[in-house]
């Protein structure tokens, strides 16, 4: 009886061991066949995965110089610190760049609505107010004479009509006029006094001071210059005792009721410009206040310093409110309306070789355009080529997306600068400084060539001790297209590069022992 509990209790351990075992078995199993496929696809060729975050990089490259990119992870050749991953999900490309819209928020980014809408041909220009200069009158001596009292004291003095200039004394006239009250009293006849007026006249001696030696019996040495017109003596060349000469030009008296309006038209409109424009034309003064005219004429010749035309109309001020020298806004008003495409002025990024618009896209990303502008309307500018009616742009903030984007290598450089240059705002890091080569250094190692297109080749290169860098792997681009024809990958080469910008191009490729 003890001898079968006995035999019944080893099968019982028996089984319970052989059921453990086959446990172990199918869950070894389950777990190799569940496992396998996400081995088998994170081994994939031709993916890059980050082992922290799983995510797929496309290259590394150094913040500092993103423009230059690696095919694997590493200490940058460029600065002290490691080389950081360009993931696939962060919008790279052409496609644009995605902001974090809490980023957005922070830089101030404004939108705006590209539009189409009716406006005149006309633009907007500046103006300056001026003497009319076809209304102003000289006043000057027919005699030799002398400034017996200068009642005009200054130029740029308010003058009425009739109003004193000047006191003339004038020596020579008072020999003829005493010949003519002796010919007066001896009752000489008629003929010779007229004889004797006549040679007065030619003295210049006036009719009125003729006409008081009858009345008065005397002799006058003094005569008064007056203003001809209502003005400002806009010139003043004579001072009290000074001497003057037949034809001399004392005083220049300047209207006021009437000023030339001067127009700077851009040199870009110049060919829009024709006589007969209406103009408009306000001043910060009373910008209620109005004037209008007609284009007159278009004077000759490009100002070689504002690179502006000049237009001048005349403008009526009988109300004396303009003065000369004042700034005017003008709105030269064109024949009829045309469609425009319009965007706010501040969107469009003048580099000095292109204008550029940052266009947001449909999934949110934002990326550059080229764009050709055309007349600034207002607060907007006209784009003749590059945009859509209703595609949204960024109309603030442009400058510091393009920083972020230049962090992330994906926007292209507006200012066609380095992107060193680009991101000098960076954040400083505890690197030791780099010596910068010069643009006519060159540097020479070997490697194997990788890959072969038509813009770079790729090379498996040793360390190059000149400018601190391991053994990599890295681009260098070619000088042309068809440079180095012969040059095949999985060859082995001596090559000589120098740095250009942010690139480094190849001046020389080889193969080992000789040239080719």
């Amino acid at each position: 009886m003890q001898k079968k509990q006995l035999a019944r209790a080893a099968l019982m351990v028996f089984a319970a061991a052989a059921l453990l075992g086959v446990g172990y078995i199918v869950g070894t199993h389950r777990t190799a066949a569940t496992n396998t496929p996400a081995t088998t696809a994170a081994s994939a060729p031709g993916d890059k995965l980050d082992s922290k975050t799983e995510r797929k990089v496309l290259y590394w490259h150094d913040p500092m110089v993103p423009n230059q990119h690696f095919d694997k992870p590493g200490k940058s050749p460029f600065m002290n610190m490691q080389l950081e991953p360009v993931y696939a999900d962060e919008g790279g490309g052409a496609t644009g760049i995605r902001i974090d819209p809490g980023l957005q928020q922070n830089l101030g980014i404004r939108y705006a609505t590209v539009r189409r809408q009716e406006t005149p041909e006309g633009f907007d220009a500046v103006g300056t107010t001026q003497f009319d200069e076809s209304r102003s009158d000289v006043v000057q001596s027919r005699v030799t004479g002398y400034i017996d009292h200068l009642y005009a004291s200054a130029p740029m003095q308010r003058i009425a009509k009739g109003a004193p200039i000047a006191s003339l004394f004038v020596p020579d006239w008072l020999a003829p006029q005493e010949e003519y009250l002796a010919l007066r009293r001896s009752a000489t006849d008629s003929s010779m006094l007229e004889a004797s007026r006549a040679r007065m006249r030619a003295l210049s001696i006036p009719d009125g001071v003729i006409a008081a030696l009858d009345s008065t019996g005397k002799a006058q040495t003094h005569v008064v210059l007056s203003s001809p017109e209502t003005g400002v003596v806009s010139e003043l060349n004579v001072r009290n005792g000074a001497m003057v000469a037949p034809g001399q030009t004392l005083a220049k008296i300047a209207v006021l009721s009437k000023l030339w309006l001067v127009v700077e038209i851009p040199e870009t409109l110049a060919l829009n410009v024709q006589p007969g424009m209406t103009v408009d034309a306000t001043f910060s003064g009373d910008a209620s206040e109005h004037f209008k005219g007609q284009i007159r004429e278009i004077l000759p010749g490009i100002s070689t310093t504002s690179r502006t035309l000049q237009a001048r109309l005349e403008l009526d001020n009988s109300a004396l409110k303009l003065t000369p020298g004042m700034l005017m806004r003008v709105r030269v008003a064109g024949q009829k309306a045309v469609p425009r495409l319009l965007v706010p002025s501040e969107a469009v990024i003048t580099t000095g070789k292109r204008s550029v618009v940052i266009v947001k896209n449909g999934d949110g990303r934002l990326r550059p355009v080229n764009v050709t502008p055309g007349n600034d309307v207002g607060n907007e500018t006209e784009v003749l080529s590059g945009l859509n009616d209703g595609e949204t742009v960024v109309a603030s903030g442009q400058f510091l997306i393009d920083s972020e984007a230049s962090l992330k290598s994906v926007l292209p450089r507006l200012e066609g600068g380095s992107a060193s240059e680009a991101v000098g705002a960076a954040p400083a890091t505890s690197a030791a400084p780099v010596s910068v080569p010069t643009a006519t250094q060159t540097y020479e190692t070997t490697g194997k060539v990788e890959k072969v297109t038509a813009g770079e080749i790729t090379f498996s290169h040793q360390p190059v001790p000149a400018l601190s860098w391991p053994a990599m792997t890295m681009s260098f681009s070619k000088p042309a297209p068809d440079a180095f024809p012969d040059v095949k990958p999985g060859e082995t080469m001596h090559f000589v590069f120098r740095q250009s910008g942010d690139d480094y191009q190849l001046t020389k490729v080889e193969p080992m022992g000789g040239a080719r």
